[in-house]
């Protein structure tokens, strides 16, 4: 039996495969607000959330893409799919609290008087549902890995290192987050 360096070079291997299959963690929070509706492009007003109807297409499409580009099976799909579905479901109910603090807090800065401590309260809340939801999304990009052969995370990661961080190429310089190039490119 013989020990396992790591070197920089695995380590962030890892890291890159771990953050690419946050992807599927990303689609139960974009499905809910910024996917772009299933069927015709005035399906739902603006600021309307999508309909589980139009989630659960969202999440099979996304998948379809991901498994293509991996060559991975049905059954492994099918897998992914219940786990971003229960995933979302999951945090579903976070971001109406998330969206209802949100409001409150809008509320708290336009009121005649600021009231800092309420302002301190809502924003210990709004950190302790943050942490819920990098919880959630952790558990679901474990849970996602665990379906995939090392060899298609591995595939996976570079697909994503060659298309950038958001799906916009090297260079691209957005935000920081797990998967935001899971939003298209697969399959194109």
């Amino acid at each position: 039996m013989h020990a396992t360096r790591s070197t920089p070079t695995t380590t962030r291997r890892w890291f890159t495969s771990l953050a690419a299959l946050g992807g599927l963690a990303a689609l139960a929070t974009r499905a809910t607000a910024q996917i772009a509706p299933a069927g015709p492009p005035h399906s739902r007003g603006p600021g309307q959330p999508p309909t589980p109807e139009q989630m659960a297409q969202a999440i099979d499409q996304r998948i379809s893409r991901l498994i293509k580009a991996v060559d991975g099976t049905p059954e492994q799909k099918d897998r992914l799919v219940k786990l971003a579905q229960a995933a979302m479901a999951d945090m579903l109910p976070l971001r109406a609290q998330r969206m209802a603090g949100r409001k409150k807090g809008m509320d708290l800065l336009a009121a005649s008087s600021i009231d800092r401590n309420a302002l301190e309260r809502l924003r210990q809340e709004q950190s302790s549902l943050a942490d819920s939801m990098s919880k959630r999304m952790v558990q679901q990009m474990a849970d996602s890995a665990e379906v995939l052969t090392p060899a298609q995370r591995a595939k996976l990661a570079e697909r994503m290192h060659q298309r950038g961080v958001h799906g916009h190429g090297p260079g691209h310089r957005g935000g920081m987050g797990f998967g935001g190039g899971w939003g298209g490119g697969f399959g194109e």
